[in-house]
């Protein structure tokens, strides 16, 4: 029998064993499960380095992305980069550590934008844990200018990661002319929840939109981008896409990826 969970803390409510499980199942792999472990940053590694040879690997969410990174053996260079690890997979030497949020939102952004055109300039708002994919994204579409709308400067946290990709970046605050910025950009991607910018969004939904949140949807940022006749896409894509690379690097089994994503969509209605 082998193994696989998600390690969170609270980690009740993750959709994670929906996803990977629904997999196992498509997939035929019968001697496969998946399970939910509760887990602080602080007991990340002693859950993982305690758990027995049956455990091929752990999906990661919050609060633990900074320590999965950390207790790795070995880390991908897109792990490296992004600076978080939300995927352990255990290999001969111990455990490697990978970020595959950044494969997931660059699939959102794919059904997004208009194939027939690139975009050069995003809004990103927020600059924390999954801020840090979403820039990985945008940089592999081509955009070259971002601006970072965040209630604190976190710059020196992203500098980086954003030098890496020569990016143009702005950091800007909730007191910058929002609507402004937002009518000027090609996409806007935002990564903290709802009721962090409810008071903003009336001069936010300018663009395209990407809303990493997916419950409740539809959320008021994409609500107000739709009045405004603008296309959005929820992070229950993120959510999907990002499980089906951890899928396989977990089983090396290909992701029965259409499976695993109606599998999600019916959960959620």
């Amino acid at each position: 029998m082998f193994k696989a969970a998600v390690l969170g803390s609270p980690v009740e409510h993750s959709l994670s064993p929906v996803l990977h499980n629904s997999g196992y199942e498509a997939a035929g792999l019968d001697d496969w499960s998946f399970e939910r472990i509760e887990c602080t940053a602080e007991d990340l590694p002693r859950i993982v380095g305690e758990s027995d040879e049956s455990y091929r690997g752990f999906a990661v969410t919050m609060p633990g992305k900074f320590a999965a990174l950390e207790f790795a053996d070995e880390v991908t260079e897109r792990a490296q980069l992004i600076g978080s690890a939300n995927t352990l997979v255990r290999t001969d030497a111990g455990w490697r550590a990978d970020n595959t949020d950044c494969e997931g939102i660059l699939v959102a952004l794919g059904e997004l934008l208009d194939d027939s055109a690139s975009p050069n300039s995003a809004v990103v708002i927020g600059a924390g844990g999954t801020a840090r994919p979403a820039i990985w994204a945008l940089a592999q579409l081509g955009v070259r200018h971002i601006v970072v709308i965040n209630r604190s400067d976190r710059s020196a946290e992203l500098k980086g990661l954003i030098d890496h990709f020569g990016i143009e970046a702005e950091f800007v605050t909730f007191d910058a002319d929002l609507e402004a910025i937002t009518l000027a950009t090609d996409v806007i991607v935002s990564t903290v929840p709802s009721a962090g910018i409810e008071e903003h969004v009336s001069v936010l939904g300018h663009a395209s939109t990407f809303d990493v949140i997916y419950d409740p949807w539809p959320t008021p940022l994409v609500i107000r981008a739709a009045a405004n006749g603008h296309r959005s896409v929820g992070g229950h894509v993120l959510l999907a896409a990002q499980s089906f690379s951890q899928f396989e690097q977990f089983t090396g089994v290909p992701a029965p990826r259409e499976q695993m994503r109606q599998a999600l969509e019916d959960h959620l209605n």
